[in-house]
């Protein structure tokens, strides 16, 4: 039921503007992938030429191992679910499941049953004879993909379809959005701008930036193992240190900055480029004394408790801001307002890495 997708140095052109600068992908069947970036990225341009709604200037798009250029949106294996949802107000929602079922010239009580028979899959067993206006945001989320999956889709495409929920609620519905997905089997496209999203639902993730992929890998590399500063800044925070650095040996470089020198790990294809350095505040510790490694003298600026974790900013006496995250565990520490303390991290924690890819 379920098909991949390949994108083959697919690129995009409105005019003179390359919304789509060689995108190289291959999405596996039953996958749950998501192109995540900020807005004007080019990941929506990247799901509408998956569905068909735009064609790419150059570059090859298959489905199931089928070259699908020149064919229209209703002759690919695809569903589009879309920001808006669109369903049908004036139509009880079995009927706005069923809608492209009766388009197929499928008979009533098939419709019905196929209809009903989606929403026990979608936890919504009562709904079939309410109103969209009876529903809450959440439960429209869910019907808009029975009606996406009522036909039978290879593959499912979504367009940002949580942006509109409260924190609460998209939450909740990541956890209902990956189960649907489990049960199915059928290949998720998800687009989004949130990291939270894509790391807690995807397989893997493509991080995308002006129109370029920068990398594609599973949620946890992404996170702790960035190619970039594009990467590791969009996806998480980070403490980042300007520079210079040295000669690399066994995958770790002393970095000299104005703070003084660090070390860190340098990956083989940074060598060679100008770099900065990069530490996660989870990875960065506050201490009375001096760290073994990679420490620098700050004082206290600010305490903001976030509830799982507390964040402190410090100063270094250039006034360099760092911040350091304490797990709200009930036994941590917090520092005060204006105490003297040193700033540390691990070499193996912090990272030197190049800009983002651009077009060439």
């Amino acid at each position: 039921m379920s098909a991949g997708i390949d994108l083959e140095n697919v690129c995009c052109d409105f005019g003179t503007f390359r919304a789509v600068d060689d995108a190289n992908v291959s999405i596996r069947p039953g996958e749950f992938f998501s192109f995540l970036g900020p807005s004007g990225c080019g990941k929506t341009t990247i799901l509408r030429m998956i569905s068909g709604f735009i064609e790419p200037t150059a570059g090859v798009i298959r489905i199931g191992g089928q070259d699908v250029r020149g064919k229209r949106p209703n002759q690919r294996p695809t569903a589009l679910i879309f920001q808006n949802l669109a369903l049908f107000p004036l139509m009880p929602i079995w009927e706005n499941i069923s809608f492209g079922l009766e388009v197929r010239g499928v008979d009533k009580a098939t419709r019905r049953r196929k209809a009903e028979d989606l929403l026990r899959l979608v936890d919504l067993p009562d709904a079939a004879d309410k109103m969209v206006s009876q529903l809450s945001g959440g439960q429209k989320q869910r019907v808009a993909i029975a009606r996406a999956l009522a036909v039978e889709p290879s593959v499912m495409l979504l367009d940002e379809p949580l942006s509109a929920l409260d924190l609460k609620l998209r939450q909740h519905m990541r956890a209902e959005l990956r189960a649907i997905q489990k049960r199915t089997g059928v290949t998720f496209v998800y687009i989004t701008h949130d990291q939270g999203e894509a790391l807690a639902m995807s397989d893997r993730v493509g991080v995308m930036s002006q129109g370029r992929i920068q990398q594609i890998a599973d949620p946890r590399e992404i996170y702790n193992t960035p190619v970039n500063g594009f990467v590791a800044s969009f996806v998480g925070e980070n403490n980042i240190f300007e520079g210079r650095a040295g000669a690399a040996a066994g995958g770790m470089a002393a970095f000299d900055t104005e703070e003084g020198r660090f070390r860190a790990r340098l990956a083989p294809e940074a060598e060679g480029k100008p770099v900065k350095l990069y530490v996660r505040p989870e990875h960065t510790v506050l201490t009375a004394a001096p760290g073994t490694e990679n420490s620098v003298p700050v004082t206290v600026a600010e305490v903001s408790f976030e509830g799982p974790f507390i964040a402190v900013l410090a100063r270094t006496a250039k006034g360099r801001a760092i911040v350091s995250e304490i797990r709200n565990d009930g036994q941590a520490t917090v520092p005060q307002m204006g105490a003297a303390m040193h700033a540390s991290f691990a070499a193996e924690r912090a990272a030197l890495l190049p800009d983002a890819s651009v077009r060439g």
